[in-house]
């Protein structure tokens, strides 16, 4: 199964990152994999909250639909996919420091990304992911500081 992890600090309270990236709306904005991202039901987002989207990963588009399974408010939220061909789960871990908050992001997905490409690929997938999810944290850490969270 690849896993991806990557941190990052961010000089704004974990209240305000963790306000923003809650918002499945906010998704595609700085994450350049998610083409769309939109939540299913009411606000706010809370245990059970589903999303929809679509991600393009490496020239392939996916469709999903992930259950946040871990709500924490300021603390932690995990998404985990319950529909779509690729399964897979993300999970953030806020975590407060004097000059911001470092953002912990842990993901896993399914080997062979759900038979899309082989097994073999994962290191492959793995790695271009890492490079993928180290630059959309540098583009949220950058939108939060210039916006002050507000999106």
């Amino acid at each position: 199964m690849p896993q991806v992890d990557e941190n990052i600090l961010i000089k704004q309270t974990p209240e305000v990152v963790f306000a923003y990236i809650i918002e499945s709306e906010n998704l595609p904005v700085w994450d350049v994999s998610v083409v769309k991202a939109e939540q299913v039901g009411e606000n706010p987002a809370g245990l059970g909250t589903r999303t929809t989207g679509v991600s393009k990963i490496m020239g392939k588009k996916f469709d999903w639909t992930t259950e946040i399974t871990t709500f924490e408010p300021a603390s932690r939220v995990t998404w985990t996919s319950v529909e779509g061909a690729l399964q897979f789960a993300v999970n953030y871990v806020l975590e407060p420091e004097s000059s911001g908050t470092r953002l912990v992001v842990h993901l896993e997905a399914q080997p062979g990304l759900g038979g899309v490409f082989g097994r073999m690929t994962d290191p492959f997938v793995a790695k271009v992911q890492a490079r993928t999810m180290r630059a959309n944290l540098e583009t949220l850490a950058d939108l939060l500081v210039a916006t002050g969270g507000v999106a």
